[in-house]
């Protein structure tokens, strides 16, 4: 006869993580030794420096706080476990005494699992171990730590991670590190016998060992050889400038996604990915090995041969379908998103080619066009609104309004096909066909330094937007003429960094005092959860105030800015690690549900949400509320009202 106290609890067990992902005689063995335990309000669970018991814990009802020592030795509750919630979960992973106190916080019924007969299963399941691992790693403040990921620490055994095998065209894509380099004002003859004698197809042009041109063999036969440049002069003549970079585990299909948007074949790899950096190697088209199979490069290929909107709006669609199978297969987000991001572009890029065709006069002048928000920002995996501006070169005052309705007629025509393709219209018409964003760059730039010098909520707000752009087709001197400007007006303004971080500080902690999700409370969205608004934008602000304060340039996505924060800010380094994880950890679960719903992923209802994913939620917005306590002390900030 089964003990029916050992079923219940088995049962109880059976509806959160990890215990969820056991079989049910594993649940049944586990639960016959499970110790029942009962805590008054305010009783010690166990504290920080007591030896690590023999159990971790699981709260069956009730809810623990877990708290940390202040600077005063004063206790700081850093969060609370409600039922279903594992703590205590160090004897797993450290053998060191407890680093934090667990206190009941009101009456609270409390299992404790033995260690002895949990941990085999942990090491054999490699989804048990995986969920403990990011919960423990959580608990360490940190779900980006390196320290944990990968095993449990034990004497003996380790954890095997059951991970697939990553498909062949994301594996890193071979990077040579013998590079040659010169300098700009190298002879021509004197570079070209250096890559003879160095048997390699190209040079890279340097200043200060940081990339500013590159020349191909093919450059200085299409060039120098036809008579063009003469051999005598400057490598600075025929380089190809700027140099496109990215930082090292930049994979095959990325790669070749690149080569193919840019009509290049050679790419350079620097420290962080930018021409700001040190040289650190060079890939070459030759290195690549085109994978068999499906490959995003066919898809690149689709749309640059493509004639229609129609067909355009059918590849759209085989992205999703890729994008799904992604997911799926638990590629990292940031090869996700680069990859997505690659296509997305070369789409807006080959509507405003296909739009420029269709008009019987040529463009005026040069101008660029400036993809904005979640695509600016390379985070734009689903179909979400266009958000785009246009910045065209300076004409006499008697052109300009002609030379703009030039502009606002191919502005209109792309925004349209984009949106026939699945780019939804921006409610707030913040689009190129505005006349509000159509402007030259000197109006550009006398508007950016009226929203700098204003300093209002609004012009806070369209700064912001504008500070994440990236090009999507065009002239890049014009981008980088009013991305210089920015730069400059802003320089020692620190007044209108704490008006931006007042704003990076209007969407608090979605949780509430109870630890419960903040949900819509009126309108068509009642009760549903917006994961933009209360998760991603706020980790987005802070990410963008931070890096505006070092005056770093060409980052504009949300983790790589976390991890460039990291690099510069080394005693911040865990909370900004975890900040870029927290970013990608939101944006993916953002699109699994808009994928799953046919839908911008937007607003979700909680109802539908499993514990495991509940709890991996509250854990990001552990990290939203951390970095916004960084903003206010530094910034002197209080939240915006």
């Amino acid at each position: 006869m089964k003990n029916s106290v050992a079923v219940r609890i088995a049962d109880f067990l059976s509806h959160f993580p990890p215990f969820s992902l056991l079989d049910q005689d594993q649940l049944e063995l586990i639960a016959g030794e499970v110790k029942v335990m009962y805590f008054e309000q305010g009783k010690m669970i166990f504290a920080k420096d007591e030896k690590v018991h023999d159990y971790f814990y699981i709260v069956q009802k009730g809810a623990v706080d877990l708290q940390k020592m202040g600077e005063n030795e004063d206790p700081e509750t850093i969060d609370k476990c409600d039922e279903g919630d594992v703590f205590g979960l160090r004897p797993l992973f450290a053998k060191e005494n407890y680093q934090l106190n667990a206190i009941a916080d009101e009456e609270s019924v409390v299992y404790a699992i033995p260690l002895e007969i949990f941990k085999p299963y942990a090491i054999s399941n490699p989804n048990v171990g995986n969920f403990l691992m990011e919960s423990f790693a959580s608990n360490a403040r940190n779900p980006y730590s390196e320290e944990y990921r990968g095993k449990l620490i034990a004497d003996e055994e380790d954890i095997s991670l059951n991970k697939k095998e990553a498909l062949f065209e994301l594996q890193p894509i071979p990077i040579i590190k013998k590079m040659v380099t010169v300098a700009p004002n190298t002879c021509i003859q004197k570079a070209a016998t250096l890559m003879s004698k160095k048997r390699v197809g190209s040079v890279i042009v340097v200043e200060d060992k940081k990339p500013v041109g590159i020349v191909t063999d093919v450059d200085i036969r299409e060039l120098v050889a036809t008579g063009r440049v003469p051999i005598s002069g400057m490598i600075s003549e025929v380089m190809n400038s700027p140099v496109i970079c990215y930082s090292k585990g930049l994979t095959i299909a990325q790669a070749q996604l690149t080569m193919m948007k840019h009509n290049i074949n050679h790419i350079c790899i620097t420290k962080d990915g930018t021409p700001n950096t040190k040289v650190k190697g060079i890939v070459s088209e030759h290195d690549i090995i085109v994978s068999q199979g499906n490959n995003p490069a066919v898809l690149m290929k689709a749309i640059n041969r493509a004639g229609s909107t129609k067909k355009l709006k059918k590849i759209r669609n085989k992205i999703n379908i890729l994008l799904n199978g992604y997911l799926r297969s638990n590629i990292p987000l940031s090869h996700i998103s680069n990859i997505v991001f690659e296509l997305n572009d070369a789409t807006i890029k080959r509507t405003i080619q296909r739009c420029i065709e269709k008009i019987d006069q040529p463009t005026p002048v040069k101008f660029a066009w400036m993809s904005l928000g979640s695509q600016g920002r390379k985070e734009q995996l689903l179909n979400t609104d266009q958000d785009n501006a246009l910045v065209f070169e300076d004409v006499p005052e008697e052109k300009l309004e002609e030379t703009r309705a030039y502009f606002l007629k191919l502005a209109t025509k792309v925004t349209k096909r984009l949106n026939i393709i699945g780019y939804e219209f921006c409610p707030a018409e913040m689009m190129a066909r505005n006349p509000k964003y159509c402007l030259s760059l000197s109006e550009w730039k006398e508007q950016f330094s009226d929203w700098v010098t204003t300093s209002g909520n609004d012009e806070i707000l369209l700064c912001q937007i504008f500070f994440d752009f990236d090009i999507s087709y065009g002239d890049v001197r014009l981008t980088n003429s009013l991305s210089d400007h920015i730069f400059d007006i802003l320089k020692g303004n620190r007044n209108f960094l704490n008006r931006l971080a007042a704003q990076a500080l209007r969407n608090p902690s979605p949780l509430g005092f109870f630890r419960q999700f903040l949900v819509e409370q009126d309108g068509e969205k009642k009760d549903l959860f917006d994961i933009k608004k209360r998760g991603i934008m706020p980790l987005t602000d802070a990410a963008r105030l931070l890096i505006l304060e070092h005056r770093v340039k060409n980052i504009s996505n949300t983790s790589e800015r976390f991890e460039k924060l990291a690099q510069l800010e080394p005693n911040n380094k865990e909370i900004y690690q975890a900040c870029a994880y927290s970013s990608r950890a939101l944006i993916k679960f953002r699109t699994k549900q808009g994928l799953k719903h046919k839908d911008n992923g937007r607003f979700i209802n909680l109802e539908d949400l499993s514990k495991e994913d509940k709890i991996k939620l509250k854990r990001c917005f552990k990290t939203i509320k951390e970095i916004q306590e960084l903003i206010k002390v530094r910034f002197e900030a209080t939240y915006y009202l």
